[in-house]
């Protein structure tokens, strides 16, 4: 073992079963070991790596920032946070945003919305927030309890009141009373990369809108391009009340968003909420390039890689199926279990993920099509094998 795993494992607490994979310097979609092995890279930090490793354009956008403003507090203004906001808004339609550090902060700040936006309208007892089944939200306790998967709960009793967990049924949901919100992932990526059905989203859509019941879009992993689509939301053709985004906006750097619409725009007053790093200069400069790149055209190229990872794997030997959309895909296995297939996939220089029993692939979203056939073709060998 390497002197860096030694130390890793002796001062880090290990929540993390990390592989036996020592990253040192990545660019573009490849990244190499301390031995200077080259890994294409299928897995992009579960997603946060949009841009790839060290875009030139990115570390411009960030350099320049870092050597005229690191930091400040929220109580001054300052121009990435701004100017981030406003392309966020424009290219979304939303009224404001939010800037914290993860997805489970945007989150966070997306269920005390829902809550204050309740409480300000009908007052005490309409508090209730319902997620579905197999979701995954955070690991926060709040957000915690809002992931209706009941391994995750263990050791960490009692939980926060006011969440309620519903099967992908609309009359299951119509029948719960005092709720406030609906939060759903229109893909469950760590609950399998489960896609919902569109007629489902559709019914809950406009039960909420009917109910004045706020329509929450978790997009922590599906927004920001993921799935060719700058929301995925786009896909199932709803605008959701309160969208949250993290991961990929960053294209590198610790960043979340609540994107707030015109119900919600004014809920959360001065002193109501905050973020001690949220908005930070350089992570939202990093911001602002990201979604300089996420034109039309790159979007629609992200929708043709996805199509062409799906066509490479359907039918192929120990390849049961494959669910998602763009580059946010899980495949189902015959019989070999995902971390085994994962595990050598690493050792044939390929870093795919798992979610659940599934294979999972969130590249960057700038891979080229030959490191996707490349990468892919390794990945069906050591399935059919």
């Amino acid at each position: 073992m390497d002197e860096i795993k030694q130390k890793d494992r002796q001062y880090i607490l290990g929540t993390y079963g990390r592989f036996d994979l020592h990253i040192v310097r990545g660019k573009g979609s490849v990244c190499e070991d301390e031995q200077g092995k080259k890994y294409i890279d299928l897995g992009s930090g579960i997603g946060v790596n949009s841009l790839g490793y060290c875009d030139d354009g990115w570390v411009k956008a960030v350099e320049e920032q870092l050597e005229t403003l690191q930091h400040t507090s929220n109580l001054y203004y300052t121009s990435p946070s701004a100017l981030l906001a406003e392309a966020l808004c424009s290219r979304t339609g939303y009224s404001k945003v939010f800037f914290c550090n993860s997805g489970a902060e945007a989150n966070e700040a997306a269920i005390k919305t829902a809550r204050k936006y309740s409480f300000d309208k009908y007052g005490q007892g309409r508090n209730k927030i319902i997620t579905l089944n197999k979701s995954f939200h955070g690991r926060t306790m709040a957000t915690l309890t809002a992931t209706a998967q009941e391994a995750m709960h263990n050791f960490f009793f009692p939980f926060n009141e006011g969440f309620e967990y519903c099967e992908k049924d609309i009359e299951d949901i119509k029948s719960r009373q005092g709720v406030c919100a609906v939060m759903l992932e229109f893909i469950q990526g760590e609950g399998g990369v489960i896609p919902l059905d569109k007629h489902f989203v559709e019914q809950v859509y406009d039960y909420c809108k009917s109910n004045d019941i706020l329509f929450i879009a978790d997009e922590v992993q599906t927004g920001v391009g993921r799935t060719g689509r700058f929301l995925c939301s786009e896909h199932y053709g709803v605008k959701p009340d309160v969208t949250t985004l993290a991961k990929g906006l960053g294209g590198g750097l610790p960043i979340g968003a609540m994107l707030a619409g015109e119900k919600c725009a004014d809920v959360m007053g001065a002193g109501t909420h905050g973020s001690t790093f949220g908005g930070n200069p350089v992570v939202c400069a990093g911001g602002r390039y990201v979604l300089s790149r996420l034109t039309d055209e790159f979007l629609g190229e992200v929708r043709e890689k996805g199509e062409l990872v799906k066509e490479l794997l359907i039918g192929a030997k120990g390849v049961k199926s494959v669910s998602g959309l763009g580059l946010m895909l899980g495949i189902e296995l015959e019989e070999k279990k995902a971390s085994d297939v994962v595990k050598e996939c690493i050792n044939r220089g390929v870093i795919p993920l798992t979610a659940k029993e599934k294979v999972r692939l969130l590249p960057p979203l700038i891979i080229t099509k030959e490191e996707l056939k490349k990468a892919v073709g390794i990945l069906k060998e050591v399935i059919g094998e």
